[in-house]
């Protein structure tokens, strides 16, 4: 007898990607994309087993590192373009049955393609699955976008024809989209399959199929370049309450008094000129320099500079920028905290930029912690927000313009 129900969740990922080459394993928000299934996987309770069924060494190997077993290689035959997920998912039960004696209740796909996944959706899944015996399978479903009862064939002659019709309505494509019935879309995001389905059926979802409703703003497919950005931002913006591979990102908060950057890597591009004389110089963004400006005449957040930097050109720029400046500073928690009750505010109001491992011990100091795009790896992982823009190319104006947005729409509920 089995003390507890066994569910194993098997993320298929291919290396032959050819729409976004290596695409699994390409940095998304900060880890690969293929932790972030990982990751859901890992997380939900209900999941006893996290296995990725790879043709690829390179994928096999990260998917260790971020906690899924690799037993097997999947056989290059069903690692083609072409290839559908039963002959993948037949292949992985087969062999840890035979190879391993093992067999699961349930099992569950995560597709690295769609990966904001909000915290509980594993599990749902899986409750939903168990609690209907006779279900084969459960998938997750948003509203549909576009009603397909407003959509149209064309005939070999050239004549359109409705693609669906509804008995109560004569022209269903005529009618307010309200009268008509409500349709739905399947996501990427979870199927949880009874292996009755995939071994006795040779389906991936079997005659009865339940339906996991889905928060339209998680769904995302990422297919092309344009589908990545997109779902990159959403990641990014750390407004939503998703999965992530790494420690929980927090959100920006609603209140913010106090804004604490570096300097060296945020307000400049981590550069410096040296000439004969020893003199040093760095470039600046004055887009910075207008976001700062923003941010002081339409908030009441403070902004301020905390660096390592001795040379004399950090107060320079800080001064023709109206920034408060503390630098040659060489134990920074210490000096943030004591920054923090010197000023009295909440240290959960206070948002911190910085973009090398220095800045780490920052991060938990603050209710909130952003990076630059070009920050140390280490550093864009533990950030709760890392920005589009690169410092010294945009990232303190990027940041400024979101605290001004949060600003505002505190100020319009007030």
């Amino acid at each position: 007898m089995k003390d507890k129900t066994e569910v194993l969740a098997i993320i298929p990922a291919r290396g032959n990607s050819k729409s976004i080459p290596r695409k699994n394993i390409c940095e998304f928000a900060g880890h690969p994309l293929i932790a972030f299934s990982i990751a859901a996987a890992k997380q939900a309770k209900s999941v006893t087993r996290v296995i990725v069924s790879t043709d690829d060494p390179e994928i096999a190997q990260v998917s260790k590192r971020y906690g899924a077993e690799v037993p097997f290689m999947r056989p290059v035959e069903i690692a083609e373009d072409a290839t559908l997920d039963l002959p993948v998912f037949e292949h992985a039960l087969r062999w840890l049955s035979e190879d391993e004696n093992y067999s699961p209740d349930v099992v569950v796909q995560l597709r690295p393609t769609s990966p904001i996944r909000p915290t509980d959706m594993v599990d749902k899944a899986v409750e939903l699955l168990l609690n209907h015996p006779e279900a084969d399978s459960v998938r997750g479903v948003v509203l549909s976008g576009q009603n397909p009862f407003k959509m149209w064939e064309i005939d070999s002659t050239g004549v359109m024809h409705p693609l669906l019709k509804v008995k109560e309505i004569k022209e269903p494509y005529n009618a307010p989209r309200q009268d008509l019935p409500l349709t739905y879309w399947q996501t990427g995001h979870i199927d949880a399959i009874r292996p009755r389905a995939i071994l006795e059926k040779s389906s991936m979802s079997g005659d009865v199929v339940l339906p996991l409703l889905i928060d339209p703003i998680y769904t995302v497919d990422i297919d092309t370049l344009l589908d990545w950005q997109r779902a990159e931002s959403t990641v990014l913006e750390g407004l939503l309450d998703i999965v992530y591979p790494s420690d929980h990102k927090r959100k920006l908060p609603a209140m913010v008094s106090l804004l604490v950057m570096d300097f060296d890597g945020v307000l400049t591009d981590d550069r410096v000129w040296v000439d004969q004389n020893g003199n040093e110089m760095v470039a600046s963004n004055r887009a910075d320099g207008l976001g700062l400006e923003r941010l002081r005449g339409l908030t009441n957040i403070q902004a301020m500079v905390l660096s390592k930097e001795t040379n004399r050109v950090v107060a320079a720029r800080c001064k023709k920028l109206e920034l408060p400046v503390i630098q040659s500073v060489q134990d920074k928690p210490r000096t943030l905290e004591a920054l923090i009750k010197q000023r009295g505010v909440k240290k959960e109001e206070v948002v911190y930029i910085g973009n090398d491992l220095n800045d780490l011990e920052c991060f938990p100091l603050v209710g909130f912690a952003a990076a630059p795009a070009n920050a140390q790896p280490e550093v864009s992982r533990r950030a709760d927000l890392m920005l589009k823009s690169a410092g010294g190319f945009g990232a303190v104006r990027e940041l400024c313009e979101l605290l001004i947005a949060r600003y505002s729409k505190l100020s319009e509920n007030s």
